[in-house]
């Protein structure tokens, strides 16, 4: 069986290839039920499900989407579906139903599993975007069929593999878009083993890393950040459902974990809980943060607690979880800085005329590479804006210091991250758009010690129209996640425009944000 085809370095022999140098090392752990998993007998899974899944007829370049918390049958999964050269398309459960169905109708899964929690969403989801199969997975039962029945019937055998590419599709994450619709981040093959590559070369991950993988796994930080590297470089994975801080507290220290990621607001969360105090954290080597700024109060409050290394790290679905890294030293001597770029990547600042910009000045930070992914599903126009001439622009404002170590200023683009999760102000602003009584609405970011930033939408109503900010915030509730209704609404006769008719967000901020108009 050829690894590489036509000289191609695809993703999809990783696991295949782990099983045969370390069949008998632990690979996961399931926290669910205590069961672990070694490489060989993980793969045997994963060809199992891969059978199974050719059986219903996925083919190459078809998609299969999941709605579920963390189980192994997400692994199943994954590794199946780059073995047969099919695309994954996991969905994010914390969207409302309507968000989901624009995105199941967008991908077009040829089959459908849902964890037990999700079943009627994933009934009324498929009653608007037909789907050919559904199963549940997870233990749930669709129609009375459980994917770990039927799956258990097939063969342990690899596979036939068709010929693939290294730019082939592998995998479809969404992303919130600034026009108001998710856009499907294409995911190559390569981007999925150079992000391993780049993260065990500039994290220095070995296979005697143990994490404990609690982070959803429709995120890219999920899949991406220590899970596809750990079980690349024969590491261990630690598999949590959903996020419980004490459980989590004690996954770290019972299975003696090395690596551990999360956002800044769940740092925030264990650092509240009841055990941290009593926590041991001694096998931990460092722990790393993303997906929002981290505050420096918090990684000060958790080292005088605990002592230890603590991260920041940096990346972006279309790149990957991992685009910078430093050393322990240099963690706390930059802290606040996310590093320098890992390995196999080029970075620059530019400013808005496109000219590279000189050391501590601020510019857009452009990102090229091979874990750089090729584009948007279905949506050309935003593929060529995002990427231009193999730079994708991040929309994020960043500067560089003299030893080369970058600093996340902000965001270009109009969004806020609330607890690490992306909120793009046109789509929170086209839902309350939608009640008859709103005229017009702007939606910035405000400081919030829990979550890091909540949003704060300004409103004009309609002449003689009325309206309360709770009806206004359960009116979004209905349309959009949770984490994206806006937890302060303020009424205004009108919002400040700008001679193109665009609302000028700077005077807003620095009306409910004083020193922060800019």
């Amino acid at each position: 069986m050829a690894i590489y085809e036509k000289g191609q370095m695809t993703a999809a022999h990783l696991l295949t290839r782990r099983a045969e140098l370390t069949p008998d090392r632990i690979a996961v752990v399931d926290r669910s039920d205590g069961q672990s998993y070694t490489y060989a007998e993980l793969n045997r899974r994963v060809n199992r499900a891969a059978h199974f899944l050719r059986g219903l007829g996925v083919e190459k370049g078809d998609r299969v989407s999941i709605l579920g918390h963390n189980c192994l049958g997400y692994l199943d999964l994954l590794y199946a579906l780059g073995k047969i050269g099919a695309v994954f398309a996991p969905l994010n459960w914390r969207l409302q139903p309507r968000e989901l169905t624009y995105v199941v109708g967008d991908c077009t899964p040829k089959v459908l599993f849902c964890g037990p929690e999700f079943v009627p969403v994933a009934v009324r989801i498929c009653a608007e975007a037909p789907v050919s199969h559904v199963l549940g997975v997870d233990g749930a039962d669709v129609g009375g069929r459980r994917y770990e029945d039927e799956v258990s019937r097939c063969p342990d055998s690899e596979p036939a593999r068709p010929p693939l590419d290294e730019g082939d599709t592998y995998l479809l994450l969404y992303t919130s878009g600034t026009t108001g619709r998710p856009k499907g981040a294409m995911i190559p093959h390569r981007q999925v083993l150079w992000n391993c590559i780049n993260t065990i070369a500039s994290w220095g991950l070995t296979e005697r890393d143990v994490s404990a993988l609690f982070m959803p796994l429709f995120h890219a930080g999920g899949m991406f950040a220590f899970l596809t590297p750990l079980l690349y470089i024969g590491g261990r994975v630690v598999l949590v459902r959903t996020f419980d801080a004490d459980a989590i507290l004690r996954a770290i220290e019972e299975e003696r974990c090395t690596v551990v990621l999360g956002v800044p607001t769940i740092y925030r969360m264990l650092l509240d809980a009841s055990g941290f105090a009593a926590a041991d954290f001694r096998s931990v080597r460092f722990f790393i943060s993303g997906g929002a700024p981290l505050p420096v109060d918090l990684v000060r409050e958790w080292i005088g607690q605990k002592g230890g290394v603590f991260r920041q790290g940096y990346g972006l679905t279309e790149v990957g979880a991992n685009c910078f890294s430093m050393t322990d030293e240099e963690s706390v001597r930059k802290l606040g800085s996310v590093g320098r770029p890992i390995f196999h990547s080029e970075m620059v600042l530019v400013d808005d005329q496109g000219r590279e910009v000189a050391p501590g000045d601020p510019g857009e930070l452009l990102i090229r590479g091979p874990h750089v992914c090729t584009g948007y599903w279905r949506n050309p126009e935003a593929s060529a804006e995002a990427i231009v001439d193999g730079w994708f622009h991040t929309g994020d404002v960043a500067w560089v210091d003299e030893d080369g170590f970058y600093t996340i200023a902000g965001r270009a683009k109009d969004m806020i991250i609330s607890g690490g999760e992306n909120i793009y102000a046109a789509e929170v602003e086209a839902a309350f758009r939608e009640h008859p009584a709103v005229q017009d609405a702007a939606l910035i970011g405000v400081p919030d010690p829990k979550w890091g930033e909540v949003g704060l939408i300004v409103v004009v109503l309609k002449p003689g129209a009325t309206a309360t900010a709770e009806e206004l915030q359960a009116f979004c509730g209905e349309r959009l996640a949770r984490y994206k209704v806006p937890k302060r609404v303020v009424f205004e006769e009108s919002l400040p425009y700008s001679a193109y008719g665009k609302v000028v967000k700077a005077e807003l901020r620095a009306r409910y944000l004083p020193g922060k108009g800019g």
